[in-house]
């Protein structure tokens, strides 16, 4: 059937999402349209496509928002998580269905029956992390779970990285997706379970926690524990599991100087700096300093006892923090300072490929035996434009469009992609754009 999409944001991880519903628009009858506070980059992103149109929106004008929201069939939110509770209000008000890529917060559970009961589905965690990481878990639990296996421990992890060959600082890093959420990343407490042991690790000593995950052909990452895996107990059927553990991949050596930053304070964001657009980078660290003789870098290595000429000060030297350069921003908090810093530092060049890496390890008893499923799924970038980040995030909520829009979706409510109605077709279509999950089994 036709179907009227609006497409809520047209920043970073937007472009593969735009281009597929622009390609299935002749197809199917669609019409799509892409809102964005900058008309000029939905514009750009359509690229003058005849069932394209760019619009004017900020979210926060009630009115225009529900103006677009009104004139659409099925509403995809590219905008940052706190801002989907009040489309999704208008979604429930105006009868739209809703697919965002974020996490589901308890808020928008909470409007799962109205949804029900206007027979609507608002579908969220539909991206990569989350998102295709709930998906291939799933499909790896129930084959699994189909053969008998009990399940007794399971892990995932999954990084948004640059690619080797463009792995040109000692960060291993570049932005493919929001840097103020990178920038915040981890705030809170991180929950999971190990040997049916609650365990939680409190954001002061998170990066600090880091297991090892080696992954074929690309060698070994570090992950750190990423938000609450107890919520995914429920959402797996993995209700009596005496391990789970969510996390984040990093390249070596990320973790430990990211959280000399954490305890520094420069990823802060309550409160701003006296005068910060007057201030250089160096007096922002000796402010941040404890006072006393040596210079500013020895008593930030002291106060963190790490060497003064180590891999993790070499980091924070390289992104410019003991310089005395101007930092040019008003009334900013350190962790506005560090986002606008590490915008420079961390950008991804035009011809830099992104890496996207995946790995879960099912570990489960059969027979009398013990056994390890470990899956790997990785996917370089073409470029700074069509990102393996923009792919894996954009298509699964593009598919899933299609989906609802040809009443292949019986499901109604507020839910994350583990239904095996959402998750087969998804991933079946995934392989034509290039995503191949490998698997194999090892006797533990």
């Amino acid at each position: 059937m036709s179907a009227r999409i609006l497409i809520i944001g047209a920043g970073r991880s937007s472009s593969a999402l735009i281009n597929y519903a622009l390609q299935k628009s002749t197809e199917l009858g669609w019409s799509v349209t892409v809102a964005d506070a900058d008309p000029s980059a939905a514009a750009a992103k359509i690229k003058d496509h005849p069932r394209g149109h760019a619009a004017w929106l900020d979210v926060t004008k009630t009115n225009d928002r529900r103006d677009l929201i009104d004139r659409a069939d099925i509403v995809v939110s590219l905008l940052p998580a706190h801002l989907h509770i009040e489309v999704a209000q208008d979604c429930i008000r105006l009868k739209k269905h809703l697919i965002t890529a974020s996490y589901v917060s308890q808020e928008l559970y909470r409007l799962g029956d109205e949804a029900r009961n206007r027979e609507l589905i608002f579908m969220g965690e539909m991206g990569l992390d989350p998102g295709i990481d709930h998906m291939t878990a799933m499909q790896r639990i129930n084959e699994i779970r189909e053969k008998g296996g009990k399940i007794t421990a399971f892990y995932s992890f999954t990084g948004g990285l640059v690619a080797p060959e463009n792995n040109d600082n000692p960060w291993g890093y570049k932005f493919t997706w929001n840097p103020r959420n990178v920038v915040l990343a981890g705030q809170g407490t991180a929950q999971y379970l190990y040997n049916g042991k609650l365990k939680f690790l409190p954001y002061q000593r998170l990066f600090r926690t880091t297991w090892d995950v080696e992954v074929p052909g690309l060698g070994k990452f570090e992950a750190y524990a990423n938000r609450d895996s107890l919520l995914y107990r429920h959402q797996y059927g993995l209700h009596d599991i005496p391990t789970i553990l969510r996390g984040t991949l990093r390249y070596p050596g990320f973790c430990a100087a990211w959280s000399a930053l954490v305890r520094i304070g420069l990823t802060n964001a309550d409160f701003p700096i006296l005068d910060s657009d007057k201030i250089t980078y160096h007096e922002l660290m000796e402010a941040l300093a404890p006072s006393g003789p040596g210079s500013v870098r020895d008593r930030i290595a002291q106060m963190l006892k790490i060497d003064v000429n180590g891999e993790a000060m070499e980091r924070l030297n390289w992104l410019g923090l003991f310089r005395k350069k101007k930092i040019n921003l008003p009334d900013a908090t350190p962790a506005l300072i560090l986002e606008d810093l590490l915008l420079e530092k961390w950008k991804l060049g035009p011809k830099d490929k992104d890496l996207i890496v995946m790995q879960h390890q099912i570990e489960y008893e059969l027979d009398g035996k013990k056994y390890r499923d470990v899956s790997n799924l990785t996917m370089k970038g073409e470029n700074a434009e069509d990102t393996a980040m923009s792919r894996l995030v954009g298509l699964p909520m593009g598919i899933f469009t299609r989906l609802i829009s040809q009443g292949m979706i019986k499901a109604t409510g507020v839910h994350i992609p583990t239904m095996r109605e959402v998750y087969e077709p998804v991933l079946e279509e995934m392989k034509e754009y290039g995503m191949e999950l490998t698997h194999e089994t090892q006797l533990i």
